[in-house]
């Protein structure tokens, strides 16, 4: 039996044995076959079962439900999709303003099916904050980021600036130049939420085969090693394991994302930092950090992945002492009250980033492919969002989820933008950070030159525009 529970601390935590479904060991014939016990692949057979009853449905899973990045991940549930003012931007007024709703409710319709379901995974809808913690061009970035979405229609209601004083009223940062709160984001423990989602559509009728690494698949088929699955519809939900199912790993580039925990923190060490209600935070560099505080009061962070050339997945997850001090150092400029903390579990997970940091949801009904992908780290609410969408597209349901930019309907893989081939993929990504982490050191330093962090912050900026 795999080790599981050292996949992260979420996994760790369940009070639950992991033992293994069956696996897949005689043919099938269904109505849907879906590759990828995750979050995707578990809120499609869910809402396909809502519309349809009657669907014969099956999942088959490479290892076990959450195993993959919904069993790793940072624990937010956001009511937003990666690149959404970019995919909106075009959009009449009151399209853009409703496509934004529909958005934003993403945490309330989680929510909805959790209370219906009776599935507990410590949901709690605090918000996020968004902090300009460790240099002031952070605020005036986020002051730019917040007059942008007020410019689409968007209001205080929806994001809202907070002074120095009013984000400590909410979070006690080192260094407060200020802040940007959105009140459309949850926090959970997602391993209690991917694997509630499993027994959940159990109970409707789907069925999990486990350990059954899918070897080939095409339009009405896929195959493991002992079985095969004929199917109407085909569902490949593997996000950032997509190079496992070719040729998805031209479109889907996977990138590393590495979290630690630390334990957990006592009341007082809490009423000095905050975070009472389930609030997310981030710190506002260019390189993506984000934490939460749990339901047993850790901290958790994440901050900084990485890529590995020829979009190869990384399986050791057994962060390096340089990997957890780079972390532990980033949280501790924000909180150094935690500077020598103890971090228990540190871990990581592939995650799937598509050209242009476009999210996409596509169905060809010629082929019966569907598929929902290119979170770029916001999965855990976009797939819920991926699985209504593909639920509708599948069975032909005319809503305003399959009329949105982001859906790609009656065209194939064609449709998608691939990424391009190694050695550019690699020098790109790579310069990029290099960038990142470069601005990011000029501008944690105070005595560095006004026209020295004037340089890095124009070269960052333009490798971030070039990178979309």
């Amino acid at each position: 039996m795999p080790a599981w529970r050292t996949i992260s601390l979420w996994m760790d935590q369940l009070d639950e044995p992991l033992l293994a479904r069956p696996a897949l060991e005689r043919d099938l014939d269904v109505d849907v076959a879906i590759i990828g016990a995750g979050y995707t692949g578990l809120w499609t057979a869910y809402y396909l079962k809502q519309h349809k009853p009657q669907l014969n449905i099956a999942i088959v899973e490479a290892q076990t439900a959450g195993f993959g990045a919904s069993g790793r991940n940072g624990g937010w549930l956001m009511g937003n999709l990666l690149g959404e003012d970019r995919l909106l931007a075009g959009l009449p007024v009151e399209e853009r303003r409703a496509s934004y709703d529909l958005l934003h409710g993403i945490p309330d319709e989680v929510e909805t099916v959790l209370e219906r379901e009776g599935i507990d995974c410590d949901f709690r809808k605090g918000g996020v904050l968004y902090c300009a913690a460790r240099y002031p061009e952070q605020a005036t970035s986020l002051r730019h980021h917040l007059d942008d979405l007020h410019r689409q229609g968007l209001d205080d209601n929806h994001y809202r600036w907070l002074s120095p004083e009013q984000l400590a009223q909410q979070i006690r940062v080192a260094k407060p130049y200020g802040g940007i709160y959105a009140p459309h984001v949850a926090t959970l423990h997602p391993a209690r939420l991917v694997r509630g989602l499993a027994r959940m559509v159990e109970r409707l009728g789907v069925r999990i085969y486990e350990n059954s690494p899918v070897t080939h698949w095409q339009s009405g088929s896929l195959r493991t090693a002992k079985a095969s699955v004929r199917c109407h519809w085909v569902v490949p939900a593997v996000e950032g394991y997509a190079v496992t199912l070719p040729p998805l790993g031209r479109y889907q580039m996977p990138v590393q994302s590495l979290i630690v925990a630390t334990e957990p923190l006592s009341a007082a060490t809490w009423d000095e930092i905050g975070l009472s209600r389930g609030q997310a935070f981030s710190e506002a560099s260019r390189q993506v950090t984000y934490g939460q505080r749990t339901a047993d009061n850790r901290l958790i962070f994440g901050a900084r992945g990485g890529y590995q050339f020829a979009g190869k997945l990384r399986h050791d997850f057994e962060l390096t002492t340089d990997e957890k001090d780079l972390r532990r150092y980033l949280f501790g400029e924000l909180f150094p009250q935690l500077k020598n903390v103890q971090i228990t579990h540190s871990w990581g997970g592939n995650l799937g980033m598509s050209r242009h940091f476009k999210p996409h949801m596509l169905c060809d009904r010629t082929k019966g492919i569907a598929l929902s992908g290119g979170y770029g780290g916001e999965g855990v609410g976009a797939s819920n969002l991926g699985g209504r969408t593909l639920a509708d597209l599948i069975l032909g349901r005319d809503t305003d989820l399959v009329r949105q930019p982001w859906v790609i309907p009656q065209r194939g893989l064609d449709a998608l933008r691939a990424w391009e081939p190694e050695p550019i993929r690699w020098l790109g990504y790579n310069a990029i950070i290099r960038s990142f982490v470069h601005e990011d050191q000029t501008l944690a330093n105070p005595a560095t030159a006004p026209w020295r962090r004037k340089l890095a912050s124009g070269v960052a900026g333009f490798m971030e525009g070039f990178m979309h």
